[in-house]
């Protein structure tokens, strides 16, 4: 399985924040990773609708966290992040065209991996993330 760049960017969006506790710009963000200002935007602007960054522009603008980096559950970000009923085709009964949908175990095996990956995100929050912020900020090349 591999997570969208929404996804994954979302979690380096969170995960920065974290580590510095101050805020950052959109820009900041994007050249400390070496990734796309445009795309990072997009993730940015949801994370704001989501809750999870509060965002301020203009000069002088950026993202602060809006929660407590405790009670952020990687699991529950990457859940709303990702279409995870699309997985394979049959999982999604309104698009599926699949002649053997209910005749085969894939879709049970592919569920119960997809809910057991979920459930491992669960025992995670942002906190766990960045053990060792100041080394992490060392890493990422911010102050």
């Amino acid at each position: 399985m591999r997570l969208s760049l929404h996804s994954d960017y979302a979690l380096r969006i969170l995960m920065a924040l974290s580590a510095t506790g101050r805020q950052m710009s959109v820009d900041e963000i994007a050249g400390q990773y070496g990734i796309s200002r445009n795309h990072l935007a997009k993730v940015a602007q949801r994370l704001q609708a989501l809750g999870y960054v509060s965002a301020q522009r203009g000069r002088g603008g950026g993202l602060t966290l809006a929660r407590e980096p405790d009670t952020v559950i990687v699991g529950t970000v990457v859940r709303e992040f990702e279409n995870l009923e699309g997985l394979v085709e049959c999982m999604d009964p309104a698009t599926s065209t699949c002649p053997v949908c209910g005749g085969c175990g894939l879709q049970g095996a592919l569920g119960g991996a997809l809910a057991a990956f979920l459930a491992h995100l669960d025992g995670y929050r942002l906190t766990d993330l960045v053990p060792q912020p100041g080394r992490f900020r060392e890493l990422l090349g911010v102050p």
